[in-house]
């Protein structure tokens, strides 16, 4: 009795049971590699916004603050500060959103600061397993599965969670997770069980907004989307418990904005804050205006709108040259298969039902905004300008797009081998008779056969290019971090506790352990702050070294006006100097200023 009702929930639950599986397989491969990385008890990121993330996560887990005072500060017009930190009156504090700076604070706390490196990898394989519940409600159960099992081996979904101080995976998690209670929110469960899942939506989909608040700009239009299409099967009163748990999950963060900023709704961007003022003075103009019916200056005020919102411009040409670049090219085994899912479900559109055509929907305005929202920038993560990487933004602001994708291609899949199976079974049966086999092709069991093989080539396809496709292949990123923290350690012990090191791209290296300023001698105010600091605590200078020519014109031309000069400390590697900044008169050692 047992062994059958074992064997018969077995038959029922199979797929769950192996994405739990896969789930549990990506976050010990994922994690494992962050175990690797830091085996040694040096904790040390790659890019200053991951950098930030930790640095905040962990000072917030000990102290239950997102500051760090800075005395010198005061002197030198806040310049002591690394990359995606700003200071204020010699206060530093995180530039990027505190959502998962608050979660990670906060859950390192009760667990401990070593798991902060790890709880990406968590949340991650939980996103695995949400996708597929949530598409099981819109697609076939095997389309849920095959498109989870596409995620668990996606490139920028393994990336990003091995580079796990980053936002974007945490973000894309939380929003799966609303998603699929947001689809429960209009089921035909008991009246309770749909308000839970409209307070669990909104918690979850809070906790998204808190992680990366600036993709509000395509949540709500998807939201809004969302709730007109589903406007008569979901009442007033679920819609105002999904956005009073919304609210709940974003209070800690506006509090600390409030505390950090000095209000509820403002960042530690400048550029954002100035938006949201303009994008509020803005919208109350137009209310104005309709009220009085006056339309003169709608114009200027959609013009205004506009300008705010596509700050660095609107690039349409641009955004779809990245989008290819960035999906039909990098991504090319998911990117195909799921044109031509579209294709196959458009072509059926009278088969279509309402669930995919309000999917579709959805993931037609994501695509779209973040197509030529983000396509309209230019980021240059990697030192190569012209090169086309898995490490550039594009790959991990565009990991909702992707992801809508999967389910497309997961169509393709299964379409393309039941058409396949059919017609071989066919030629077979007209050629031999049927007299000649037991068996019929078309059976479930060669099919799912000829369908893991097809979804098993495309996953080793995604591991070999994530692994070792590229020069950021997390098997060459894992091999530099020798060298790397090598480096970090000879330059931490050739300076001394409480000195500043000047440097263009290793802030993210040497601090905490180092105070450090993010600049170069290209600038005369800077230099000036420089003089300053020299004659109170130890300066250096970290960058390429300076061939003689270069290294004289500093010494006697550039830097003795403001009177300093520098002198190499030691040669770190065959690229990187130490130097020291010295005003050439105050010797001050090791001595700390007591200021």
């Amino acid at each position: 009795m047992i062994l059958e009702t074992m064997k018969i929930s077995l038959k029922r639950n199979w797929r769950g049971l192996l994405i739990f599986l896969v789930a549990v397989l990506f976050f010990m491969g994922t994690a494992g590699y962050n175990y690797l990385a830091t085996r040694d008890g040096m904790v040390k990121w790659g890019a200053p916004d991951e950098n930030a993330n930790y640095v905040f996560a962990k000072l917030f887990a000990q102290t239950g603050k997102l500051q760090i005072f800075e005395k010198y500060n005061l002197l030198v017009n806040d310049i002591i500060v690394p990359r995606s930190f700003r200071s204020d009156l010699g206060m530093m504090k995180p530039m990027s959103f505190l959502g998962m700076t608050i979660i990670y604070g906060e859950i390192a706390h009760f667990i401990g600061i070593g798991v902060l490196p790890y709880l990406t990898p968590f949340f991650a394989s939980l996103g695995i397993i949400f996708l597929y519940f949530a598409l099981k409600k819109v697609f076939h159960p095997n389309n849920a599965l095959i498109s989870s099992l596409l995620l668990a081996a996606f490139p920028p979904y393994i990336y990003y969670s091995c580079r796990s101080m980053f936002h974007n995976v945490l973000f894309v998690v939380f929003i799966i997770i609303s998603f699929n209670f947001l689809l429960e929110m209009t089921g035909k469960d008991r009246r309770y069980q749909r308000l839970a899942y409209s307070a669990l939506a909104g918690l979850f989909f809070g906790f998204g907004v808190a992680t990366r608040t600036s993709e509000l700009m395509w949540l709500l239009p998807v939201l809004l989307f969302v709730y007109l299409v589903n406007i008569f099967r979901v009442n007033i009163l679920r819609v105002l418990i999904f956005l009073a748990f919304c609210g709940l999950a974003l209070l800690p963060s506006m509090y600390q904005n409030q505390i950090l900023y000095g209000s509820y709704f403002f960042g530690g961007y400048a550029e954002m804050n100035k938006s949201i003022t303009t994008l509020s003075s803005a919208s109350t103009q137009l209310v104005a205006i309709s009220v009085k019916g006056s339309f003169k200056q709608v114009g200027q005020i959609f013009t205004k709108i506009e300008k705010t919102i596509f700050y660095f411009g609107f690039h349409p040409k641009q955004s779809l040259k990245m989008g290819y670049y960035y999906f039909a090219n990098m991504f090319w085994w998911i990117f195909w298969p799921a044109f031509f899912g579209l294709i196959i479900l458009l072509a059926q559109f009278k088969k279509v039902k309402r669930r995919h055509w309000i999917y579709l929907g959805a993931g037609f305005i994501t695509s779209l905004i973040l197509i030529f929202y983000y396509g309209s920038w230019e980021f240059h993560d990697n030192p190569d300008p012209k090169s086309f990487t898995i490490g550039n933004s594009y790959t991990r602001y565009w990991l909702p797009m992707y992801i809508c994708a999967l389910p497309l291609a997961s169509l393709f899949i299964m379409k393309i081998t039941s058409g396949l199976f059919k017609l071989i079974s066919k030629k077979i049966n007209f050629q031999k008779g049927e007299k000649f086999f037991s068996f019929n092709l078309r059976q479930p069991l060669f099919l799912g056969a000829t369908r893991a093989v097809l979804v098993i080539l495309i996953m080793y396809i995604s591991l070999q290019f994530v692994l070792i496709g590229s020069a950021e292949g997390l098997v060459y990123t894992l091999g530099r971090q020798g060298p790397v923290k090598e480096e970090i350690k000879t330059v931490l012990a050739s300076t001394e506790s409480g000195s500043v090191i000047i440097t263009q791209y290793h802030d993210k290296l040497f601090f905490p352990e180092r105070k450090v300023i993010n600049g170069l001698f290209d600038n005369d105010e800077m230099i000036k702050r420089y003089a300053i600091l020299a004659k109170i605590i130890p300066v250096y200078y970290y960058n390429f070294t300076f061939p003689e020519k270069d290294f004289n014109y500093l010494n006697t031309r550039r830097l003795a006006p403001f009177g300093l000069k520098i002198e190499a400390v030691k040669r770190v590697n065959a690229d990187f100097t130490l130097y020291r900044v010295s005003d050439g008169v105050t010797d001050v050692g090791s001595q700390i200023s007591d200021f």
